[in-house]
């Protein structure tokens, strides 16, 4: 806990990616989020086990499919994943959820605004590995910049939007983003 207080200081953004693998457990989480949110952007790529876990946090970024599992409800729809994202907000404090939604883009809901919902950016889907990944990097490394949670999560459609148009696992580079808003 000391060595992650120390690397803290000097990070911008931290990101919890849990893959469900068992590294990510309660007790870590118990320990590591409290002290990170309260210095930096907190976002987290959630799984179901450990989801009651996960708070305090800045973002979490479940796609559809989780978010209407970690919520126990059914409606695959707009209004369906906003009441999702609500109950979510409710369920762990975070200050914003973010639902990836495939081919439907993403749903943003921040505080206790309304949703955003942002059309997909991807013009043809050829692999949708690491998308989510994408997705979660992206909006950290915009909310470090100084973006706002909007913004950021704009990015981050259009980066997963880039990837998803590559065949394997993919990357975005930074002229290939700026290209997609021209």
């Amino acid at each position: 806990m000391l060595r992650c207080n120390k690397r803290f200081k000097h990070a911008d953004a931290f990101v919890i990616s849990d893959y469900d693998k068992g590294v990510v457990t309660p007790q870590i989480l118990a320990e590591i989020l409290p002290s990170a949110y309260a210095r930096l952007p907190v976002l987290i790529d959630p799984k179901i086990r450990n989801f009651s876990h996960y708070s305090p946090a800045s973002l979490i970024t479940p796609n559809h499919h989780e978010a209407l599992r970690m919520t126990n409800l059914e409606a695959d729809s707009d209004e369906g994943l906003h009441q999702a994202a609500r109950v979510i907000r409710e369920k762990l404090g975070c200050d914003a959820v973010l639902i990836t939604r495939g081919d439907r883009g993403i749903m943003l809901l921040e505080g206790e605004n309304d949703p955003v919902f942002v059309a997909t950016a991807a013009r043809e889907v050829y692999d949708v590995t690491g998308a989510g990944d994408t997705v979660i990097a992206t909006l950290a490394a915009a909310l470090a910049a100084g973006a706002t949670m909007l913004e950021a999560a704009n990015l981050a459609n259009h980066a997963a939007g880039i990837v998803v148009g590559k065949v394997g696992t993919a990357t975005s580079s930074a002229d290939e983003l700026l290209a997609t808003f021209v």
